[in-house]
C-alpha cells in the first residue's frame, strides 16, 4: 500500500535548515565514502510530492534551474510536484509542477492519483508536513541524522507528535549518517 512519508535530512538538535533557510551544512557532511545512496532508493518508491515555497526557492537558487533547467529533470525525472505557495514563483521550464495553496487534503488526493500506486513524497519544510500531519495523511517519517547541530533555523517538525503517535519502524546507518522511520498513527 502507498504510503505518504516525510523524507527529510535533519541535523543532531533537529534542524532541517540552518536560520538563512541553506542546506549548505547538509553538503559539508559528505557521504563518508558510502557507495549507498539512500536518497535513489527511497526516491525510486515515489510517484508525486509536495514542497514549500521556501523549499522550492532554494532549490531553484542553489541549482540555477532556471539557467539550467534539466537539472531538475536529472534530479527528479518527470515526477510529478506540487509546490505549496502564496506568492508568485517562477516555474522551471519543463519541470511538472503544479502551484497550489490551502488545504493538503485536495492536493493529497490529486497527488494519490498520479502517483498510480507510488508513495507520496513530502519534501519539506517542517511546516507543510506538520499540515499533512495535522490532516492525519502523513504514514511515515524517515529522518536522515546528520552529525551535525545548528543551533537555530526551520524546525524539522513545528508540531507536536507524542510517542502515542509514532513508532519507531527502522533504524539504520548510511555513512555518517543514521537514518530513523517512524510510523505516524492518525490523529484521533
Amino acid at each position: 500500500m502507498a504510503k505518504t512519508q516525510y523524507y527529510t535530512a535533519t541535523s543532531i538538535d533537529g534542524f532541517i535548515a540552518d536560520q538563512h533557510n541553506s542546506l549548505d551544512w547538509l553538503f559539508e557532511v559528505g557521504d563518508g565514502g558510502d557507495d549507498d545512496n539512500p536518497f535513489a532508493t527511497f526516491f525510486a518508491q515515489v510517484g508525486a510530492f509536495a514542497m514549500g515555497a521556501t523549499t522550492y526557492e532554494w532549490i531553484l537558487e542553489h541549482d540555477a534551474l532556471l539557467e539550467q533547467p534539466l537539472k531538475w529533470a536529472d534530479y527528479y525525472g518527470d515526477t510529478p510536484a506540487w509546490v505549496f505557495t502564496h506568492r508568485d514563483l517562477p516555474r522551471i521550464p519543463g519541470a511538472n509542477l503544479t502551484f497550489v495553496q490551502g488545504d493538503v487534503r485536495p492536493v493529497h488526493q490529486a497527488m494519490t492519483e498520479a502517483a498510480q500506486g507510488k508513495n507520496l513524497w513530502v519534501v519539506g519544510g517542517g511546516e507543510l508536513a506538520g499540515a499533512f500531519a495535522d490532516a492525519g495523511l502523513l504514514d511515515e517519517l524517515v529522518l536522515g541524522v546528520a552529525p551535525v547541530t545548528l543551533g537555530a533555523g526551520a524546525p524539522l517538525l513545528p508540531r507536536r507528535l507524542t510517542s502515542a503517535r509514532l513508532s519507531l519502524t527502522s533504524m539504520e546507518q548510511h555513512g555518517p549518517f543514521a537514518y530513523l522511520t517512524y510510523a505516524v498513527a492518525p490523529t484521533r
